[in-house]
């Protein structure tokens, strides 16, 4: 009985391979969407913990400068001879070729056990680190660092990709860093009875192993953002599915009943449909996952290119296939698949073994669910506020976001049920009455792909809002920041020298631009120095303020934080903030600082020599009516390289590049999950078009066209299209605005205002309305193409 019973459940995807294509291509393009952002997300947390585990990041303590961003070497001599247990590191940037690699100098002899993995390359004895100087470098970089240095390099796929390591010394020299560390990393056992601290080096700070400038902890809302499109995409691929196996639990009402009759146990009759969704999700799983490694693969190099621009993080360019990321596009597959199919076996279970059911009957039983799932769509969109209001943070700001889209997702059958009966109502012939009346029998079938495409359509929606809100925020942004005329980059005292003397000729001002990374209000944040006058009084806008905040500044008496850190230590105008120890002053104003992780404190110029007279500043601005003039004097009066120099059009066009860059894997995502829902309009078109001659052949025999019927179709597409783009679009600004205000501010620190794009709405509107009547235009061919033998059979059954 099972072997029967298998193969007439079989028979029945032989017989409708559109309908397997559907359930197999909707898990797929499900699957490639989900598993290709865990494998970006997995090839950039294996760089990140391949980049911890040189120094052990997150497993010992550290001495940092408590300012500054190097420790003299005699701090740590001084600290081995009172018995503290460190080893020192100095980290760098080389410049090789036109590769930058990121060096790191240990001393394998003090560090603690486990840091800094040499030998990953094969048998590398220490004796060969030490005496000859030998670099291990990742093998994307190990090529270009030998050409560049004359040492030996030993390719080392262990390490993080962009990084080499040495022998301490090796680094201070090829660095040109003589007797600098940039910080002391503890071991976990230290003796007892050494002196504290504060009394061998009280220029320094102890960061404890949890605050440690983690980069995977740095970019979990970089992280998190992608997971969360992907999980969208995933749903959205998910109605697909779920309107696939309701159609064939519909279409497969008499098989069931015929087993059910002969015999077969219920439970046995579940188990076997379960076995083959199971299988069929598997093979659609693993077409799935290739489909992620090759979506995944192309959008890796933008990946990299933005989290090195936003974070500093090194991420290798080639995809590797970790069991993790593909283990759970498999799971996912099956996961979602019994999803899907969990309402179809529920009706199963409780179905009583001679029910039949036509089309009217199911489009009856759905009008009545329409009241309880109006009932649970109008508490998941409650739910959103309360989430906010009773939680924070990321997570919170995401669970709320999925209540509202969800909750939008189940409002609309219901909605476009009533507008229909709306339409019916106003109706003016027999015609129009049945075709509304048509239409919203056809609701049922049509739900899911309508759905996906609310969803698909809001979040277009969305996240245009957003992205072009920040855009123009930006692009203000860089207005303001970049007004000098041109920027500099000098390399020794000479060229400064030479820079000074030129511009209190040539230039209306010469602004240094001073900074140090070091640590307020307990975090990692930068300190900038300015020389306060016209350029940045007359640009500068604040988000908040308190008095003449740039008098202020000048004078020393106050300082001016970003948003970021604002928001992270509730520094607002009138808080006062720890720049030295015994050195505080009042927070006069809050900048927005676009496209910046850290938080920044920007203090006048003296002010900044006073706390770093060891600083010295090596990049400046210019301000002049004559830039073009001025460079050609930089370059033939103080000899500095024409690349030592940038104009301000140059670096906002660079700016602008890493922006829209850092939003290519957003676009590609929303692309792709429009075209997932428009795929799934035209699969439930197409599985309804069969059954739809029952419905047509009435009509027909009443003297209505074939191709009358096939128009009607596409205006039928074209309709609900319509009403769900309507519904799209203020749940599309409902979700412009918790990005902006809720996930962007948790995510990374800052709150942008919202500017709305009507054309863009209505491009996007008429965008998916081509789409659904390009999805509708196979259909309806196919209907108005139906020979009047097909038609006229439907009778003859009858009788």
């Amino acid at each position: 009985m099972t072997g029967a019973a298998l193969s007439a459940l079989w028979s029945f995807w032989r017989r409708n391979p559109l309908q397997l294509f559907t359930l197999v291509a909707g898990l797929a393009l499900a699957t490639a969407l989900w598993s290709g952002v865990q494998a970006l997300n997995a090839e950039a947390r294996s760089s990140y913990d391949a980049a911890a585990a040189v120094l052990g990041e997150g497993r010992y303590d550290q001495l940092v400068p408590r300012s500054g961003e190097t420790i003299p070497q005699e701090t740590w001599l001084a600290l081995r001879r009172a018995g503290w247990q460190a080893g020192p590191v100095l980290e760098g940037r080389l410049r090789a070729g036109e590769t930058s690699v990121r060096i790191v100098g240990l001393d394998p002899l003090t560090m603690p056990g486990g840091a800094g993995p040499v030998t990953q390359a094969g048998d590398a004895p220490l004796a060969t680190f030490l005496r000859e100087g030998t670099l291990f470098a990742h093998p994307e970089v190990a090529g270009a660092l030998a050409a560049a240095l004359p040492r030996p390099v030993v390719a080392d796929p262990g390490l993080a990709p962009g990084t080499a390591i040495t022998d301490i010394g090796v680094a201070q020299e090829i660095l040109d860093r003589p007797g600098a560390l940039s910080r002391l990393v503890l071991a976990e056992t230290q003796p007892l009875g050494r002196p504290p601290l504060a009394e061998i080096a009280p220029e320094l700070v102890r960061q404890t192993s949890r605050q440690s400038a983690d980069i995977g902890q740095l970019t979990d809302s970089f992280h998190l953002n992608l997971t969360a499109f992907g999980l969208l995409s995933f749903a959205v691929g998910l109605f697909i599915v779920h309107g696939a196996i309701g159609l064939a639990f519909e279409q497969r009402r008499p098989m069931v009943r015929t087993l059910r009759t002969l015999g077969l146990p219920l439970g046995r009759l579940i188990a076997l449909m379960a076995a083959e969704l199971a299988a069929i999700a598997l093979v659609a799983g693993g077409i799935g996952v290739a489909l992620g490694y090759a979506l995944a693969a192309s959008l890796l190099p933008n990946v990299a290119a933005t989290l090195e621009g936003l974070y500093g993080a090194q991420v290798s360019g080639a995809l590797s296939l970790r069991p993790a990321w593909w283990l759970s596009g498999l799971g996912i597959a099956l996961l979602g698949t019994a999803l899907a199919a969990s309402g179809a076996f529920w009706r199963i279970a409780r179905m009583p073994v001679l029910a039949g059911g036509g089309r009217r009957a199911v489009a009856l039983a759905a009008g009545r669910r329409h009241g309880r799932q109006a009932a649970l769509a109008v508490a998941l969109m409650a739910a959103a506020p309360l989430v906010l209001w009773v939680a924070d943070g990321l997570v919170a700001g995401f669970v709320a976001l999925g209540a509202l889209l969800l909750g939008a997702a189940l409002a609309l059958p219901p909605l476009l049920d009533r507008a229909l009966a709306l339409g019916a109502r106003w109706a003016r012939g027999v015609r129009a009455e049945w075709f509304w009346a048509d239409t919203r029998q056809q609701l049922p079938g049509l739900s899911l792909a309508l759905m996906a495409l609310l969803l698909a359509m809001a979040a277009n929606v969305g996240v245009s809002t957003m992205v072009s809100s920040f855009r123009l925020t930006f692009t203000g942004f860089l207005d303001q920041r970049l007004t000098a005329e041109l920027y500099v980059e000098t390399e020794s005292a000479a060229e400064r020298d030479a820079l000074r003397a030129l511009a209190a000729r040539e230039a209306r001002a010469l602004l240094p631009v001073l900074t140090v990374e070091t640590r307020l209000a307990g975090r990692r944040a930068q300190l900038r120095g300015l020389r306060v006058g016209p350029t940045y009084s007359e640009n500068w806008t604040f988000l908040a303020r308190e008095g003449a905040v740039w008098d202020r500044v000048a004078a020393g008496e106050a300082v001016i934080v970003n948003e970021q850190l604002a928001r992270r230590a509730d520094l607002w105008p009138g808080a006062t903030l720890e720049l030295a120890p015994g050195r505080s002053l009042p927070v006069a104003g809050v900048a927005g600082d676009y496209g910046n992780p850290l938080g920044q404190v920007i203090v006048g110029e003296a002010l900044f020599r006073d706390l770093f007279p060891e600083e010295t500043a090596t990049r400046f601005g210019l301000r002049t009516e004559t830039p073009q003039a001025l460079r050609t004097a930089l370059v033939e009066e103080a000899g500095l390289d024409p690349g030592q120099i940038t104009d301000q059009s140059a670096l906002k066009a660079f700016s602008l590049e890493v922006f829209d860059r850092t939003f290519t894997v957003t676009a590609a995502l929303n692309v792709l999950t429009l075209a997932v829902a428009g795929f799934a309009m035209l699969m439930s078109l197409l599985t309804l078009a069969g059954m739809r001659v029952p419905q047509l052949a009435p009509a027909w025999a009443l003297g209505v066209t074939r191709r009358t019927l096939g128009r009607l179709e596409l205006l039928r597409a074209g309709v609900l299209a319509g009403l769900t783009a309507a519904a799209a679009a203020p749940l599309g600004l409902a979700l412009a605005w918790m990005l902006l205000a809720v996930v962007n501010v948790e995510a990374f620190g800052w709150r942008l205002p919202m500017f709305l794009f009507p054309l863009d709405y209505a491009r996007l509107g008429l965008l998916a309305l081509a789409a659904a009547l390009a999805a509708a235009a196979w259909p309806a061919l196919r209907l108005a193409r139906t020979p009047p033998s097909a038609l006229l059979k439907v009778f003859a059954n009858e009788a």
